[in-house]
């Protein structure tokens, strides 16, 4: 009996969402009531404010699972080259922002102080994930956090832009000038530890320190923190 309650709120949460995210899609927030919501997902009010608790914890989920939906439809394994992994993440970016216009701008034009949405914390992990692999090969020559912040800025507000623009005078273009201006900005050609200084061998030995095992956490933190402030430094670049 549990488990068929359990499947059931399951379903019905699942239904919930599906409706807000197509309102979401044609209408935008506004449309997305209470009240359509419910006729859409074939439940009362109160099931909505119980499952989700307000409007806006809904607006929240809607937008992360369009998100996860999305990016799951597409290719995610692993390339060679951890550089091309940014950027064709940075395309999906575009592409979901473009696609979905409306869960974007909840997701990214609806500032918060001192966090991100949901759904925008799930994008910034996936950046950070492909900054990851680029720092381990030493080819980062600034700090994962420079690079996921350079990177999130500067995707979110061309995505912004673009979708503000007429469909038949967006310029696609703007995208790409954007993104390898970034990446060029972030990356090296090769790795960026050779002959590079302490800057850019601190990005490297962080990246790969989550892996050593001869460190106790509490030692691989401090040791973390002295590596962030070399990295954080331009000695690198000055060189």
């Amino acid at each position: 009996m549990e488990e068929g309650g359990q499947s059931t709120a399951v379903d019905t949460r699942a239904r919930i969402l599906d409706a807000a995210i197509a309102l979401l899609d044609h209408g935008g927030r506004d449309a997305v009531t209470t009240r359509a919501v419910g006729v859409a997902a074939g439940v009362q009010a109160p099931t909505i404010y119980r499952l989700f608790g307000d409007k806006n914890a809904l607006l929240d989920a809607a937008v992360m699972a369009g998100f996860m939906r999305f990016r799951d439809q597409q290719d995610r394994t692993p390339g060679d080259d951890p550089v091309d992994d940014l950027r064709r993440g940075w395309n999906f970016h575009v592409r979901f922002g473009l696609t979905h216009p409306h869960l974007y701008a909840l997701m990214y034009g609806d500032p918060r102080v001192g966090r991100l949405s949901p759904a925008a914390s799930a994008a910034a992990d996936v950046a950070a994930g492909h900054l990851r692999r680029i720092a381990e090969g030493g080819r980062l020559r600034v700090t994962e956090k420079q690079a996921l912040d350079l990177v999130h800025a500067t995707g979110s507000g061309i995505t912004l832009t673009l979708i503000a623009q007429p469909a038949e005078r967006r310029d696609l273009g703007l995208s790409d000038l954007a993104r390898e201006a970034i990446i060029a900005a972030v990356t090296t050609d090769g790795p960026a530890v050779a002959g590079a200084g302490p800057a850019a061998a601190a990005v490297h030995l962080r990246a790969a320190l989550d892996h050593s095992s001869a460190l106790s956490p509490n030692e691989r933190g401090l040791l973390g923190d002295w590596l962030e402030r070399i990295a954080s430094t331009t000695d690198a670049a000055a060189e």
